[in-house]
């Protein structure tokens, strides 16, 4: 994770897990020891952002920045002003969990001017099991629409195929396949195949996943979601 540029931005279509590997990344980083910042960008959905695990983000090292408006009932799209520290303040690890589409996309183009080659990675997610990215026409009509209004190049894809809880290896390879076609059409390298901690011990014994191995915890839903 340490070879990825200091800024990370998580992009994709709605229901992609953008959040979740936005949450877990974060985690990952400060448990390795590192300053981290996860800036909270989505002003698009109410619902599993990461400002709602705030207290146990922080509470494992990792910086969460997110509303202007504090209090959980605040749900408006503000963001706070203290975005812009950990990207001038290069002590900082920082991720950005933006908001899902091209209308999500929207909310990156005030902090263009820090999205440096060399200095960035915009990460776009895959799930292969949302009916609008399930196809190589529908992924990339999205991929393409956050860079054209983001201004901002994708530098690598994320296959995060899923269905929650009930998730198998069999979602993660056909999501794995997707991100093949995406990969050979755009150029973009594929960098992380994240999939449940549970499956991890199956990879031993399945063909061999493209990219780096993400194990990932289901942080976002609470016990009674599926």
């Amino acid at each position: 994770m340490l070879n990825d540029n200091r800024i990370r931005v998580i992009t994709g279509s709605y229901g992609t897990g953008k959040t979740e590997f936005s949450v877990n990344y974060a985690l990952k980083l400060a448990a390795a020891g590192n300053k981290t910042a996860l800036v909270d960008l989505d002003v698009i959905n109410l619902y599993f952002r990461s400002r709602e695990k705030q207290e146990e983000l922080e509470a494992a090292g990792v910086r969460v920045i997110s509303s202007s408006i504090k209090g959980r009932g605040a749900d408006l799209p503000a963001v706070s002003a203290e975005a812009a520290a950990p990207l001038q303040d290069t002590s900082w690890q920082v991720v950005l969990d933006v908001g899902g589409d091209a209308m999500g996309a929207r909310a990156l183009s005030r902090y263009r001017t820090y999205f440096q080659p060399g200095e960035y990675d915009m990460f776009f997610v895959v799930n292969a099991n949302r009916p609008e990215t399930a196809t190589l026409a529908g992924v990339r009509e999205h991929l393409e629409a956050i860079q054209r209004v983001s201004q901002i190049p994708v530098t690598a894809l994320v296959n995060n195929t899923h269905l929650v809880k009930e998730t198998t290896l069999e979602d993660v390879l056909r999501g794995q396949c997707l991100c093949r076609q995406l990969s050979e059409a755009t150029g973009l390298p594929l960098r992380y195949t994240s999939l449940l901690e549970s499956l991890v011990p199956q990879v031993a014994s399945s063909e061999v996943l493209d990219g780096t191995l993400f194990p990932l915890s289901l942080i976002m839903r609470e016990a009674w979601m599926s």
